[in-house]
């Protein structure tokens, strides 16, 4: 089957074209080589790639620059590809998370010869896996001038609403101890999953922070995500491990955020395993004012990390916006709304053109 792009047809036909290109983590090629054969047919545009990343920039000269990006990879294949089309409903892997916002930005590129910002298009991989292997991380590191903007949006499914910054995340393993024993003689010794019991009782009453920040209110979450200890079945055990994930607001910093989950568990040995930072939304930057004025409807707060904090990470504010429906993404039934992915490309041309 060809991988050709063909970025005259219509935004909807298109996406079906890129969701039939099969893409998951680290098998990105094909879909990299389609994506940038169409862009280097485009003579507006001056097209670099970074591995399976690819970048599409314009050059004429304007006074604010805009970054527009989005992911090429999807998780795996769950028996939904080839995609199909049930009334309004585009169904296939990727759809919603997020190649209909792929498909949106190509469009623009291919559509607007001379926009009023100039533009920056990034595709990129590895989104859906670790950490280390995200090309947007790649690309931060290795060409940070292939990023440069005022203002970023990048196009995670949304639903159709803009959403400002991300949440950060970290994740902590709280340690309890005790001293084995043969379970026959369970007195001898000091059980450390009962240790635990504190622990839990803490998370019970925690009380999340609900702040506002640049009008947008966020809802912070510290949960237990998972419980490891035991030895034998007749062993006493001597630690017991609670893994807890906090989801913070971004008026706090990575090391603020741990200092707050440390002070939680106070007297408990606390054991940091990793962390992202938050992003603020930057709404009241004059381009991002620009865009909500554009695009209308209210924004919200994003509950969830994206690559947003890359781009905060970099002094570029940015936010969230895209056709697809985040509550579907990664099922194995995955759709997104053809009128939908209209409409998106439609409110970016009224901002762009």
């Amino acid at each position: 089957m060809s991988t050709r792009l063909d970025l005259t047809q219509d935004v909807g036909a298109l996406t079906a074209r890129i969701v039939d290109i099969e893409s998951v983590s680290g098998a990105e090629k094909a879909l990299a080589d389609a994506v940038e054969d169409a862009l280097r047919a485009l003579p507006h545009l001056n097209v670099d790639r970074d591995g399976d990343s690819v970048v599409a920039r314009t050059g004429l000269g304007r006074s604010e620059r805009v970054v527009i990006a989005g992911h090429l990879d999807t998780v795996p294949v769950a028996d939904n590809l080839p995609s199909r089309v049930e009334g309004d409903l585009l169904y296939g892997c990727g759809t919603s998370d997020m190649k209909s916002g792929v498909a949106v930005a190509l469009k623009l590129a291919a559509a607007l010869e001379a926009p009023s910002r100039d533009v920056t298009y990034v595709f990129y991989d590895c989104e859906e896996i670790e950490a280390e292997r995200n090309g947007l991380l790649r690309l931060s590191r290795n060409r940070p001038e292939w990023l440069a903007g005022d203002f970023a949006v990048l196009m995670e499914p949304t639903d159709g609403t803009i959403e400002g910054g991300c949440q950060g995340t970290l994740r902590a393993e709280i340690v309890t101890r005790g001293r084995r024993a043969h379970s026959a003689r369970s007195w001898l010794g000091v059980n450390a999953i009962h240790a635990a019991r504190p622990v839990l009782e803490i998370l019970e009453g925690y009380e999340a922070r609900m702040p506002v920040v640049d009008g947008l209110e966020y809802h912070e979450g510290l949960n237990a995500v998972g419980v490891a200890g035991g030895v034998a079945g007749n062993v006493i055990p001597d630690e017991c491990v609670v893994t807890v994930n906090y989801r913070f607001a971004p008026d706090l910093s990575l090391e603020a955020a741990r200092d707050h989950v440390s002070e939680v568990f106070d007297g408990f040995e606390v054991r940091f395993t990793d962390g992202a930072p938050a992003a603020r939304p930057g709404l009241t930057h004059p381009v991002a004012a620009a865009f909500v004025t554009a695009v209308g409807g209210v924004p919200r707060a994003k509950l969830g990390w994206t690559d947003v904090s890359l781009f905060s990470g970099l002094g570029i504010p940015a936010v969230n916006y895209g056709p697809g429906d985040p509550n579907l993404a990664h099922q194995r039934g995955e759709f997104v709304s053809l009128e939908k992915i209209a409409e998106c490309e439609r409110r970016m041309l009224t901002w762009l053109g």
